[in-house]
């Protein structure tokens, strides 16, 4: 069974705030994705730098790096890695565009949304 954990493709899920990191990482998992919730994206970056993820989900807004940030340090060691961002701040769509006018491809979700419908997104991409 560990083998098979290891084939499905792997998440990370990032937002400062822990409990919605955790609870989109188990509904991922319960789609037959490895998904890893961590609250600090410096941690995550770290933890993409050992062992690439095949999706990013970060929020944008976070203490000492956002998650614009964080998606372009992830995509320049991951560069397979897909990205989807989500906020509940209008300003994110400003730092988004900046990211995609320097060449970023970066898709950007509104908060709240449903998490079967994350799943939906995440899947087609």
């Amino acid at each position: 069974m560990e083998n098979a954990f290891e084939e499905q493709p792997c998440v990370f899920v990032v937002d400062d705030e822990e409990e919605i990191a955790k609870m989109f990482a188990v509904v991922l998992q319960m789609n037959l994705f490895n998904a890893i919730a961590y609250s600090d994206p410096r941690v995550a970056f770290e933890a993409a730098k050992q062992k690439a993820p095949d999706y990013l989900l970060t929020d944008v807004m976070m203490p000492g790096m956002n998650g614009v940030e964080l998606a372009i340090e992830v995509k320049a060691v991951a560069p397979n890695c897909k990205m989807l961002i989500f906020s509940g701040q209008e300003d994110s769509e400003k730092l988004i565009d900046k990211a995609k006018e320097r060449g970023h491809d970066l898709t950007l979700v509104l908060k709240p949304i449903h998490p079967t419908k994350m799943v939906e997104l995440i899947r087609g991409l």
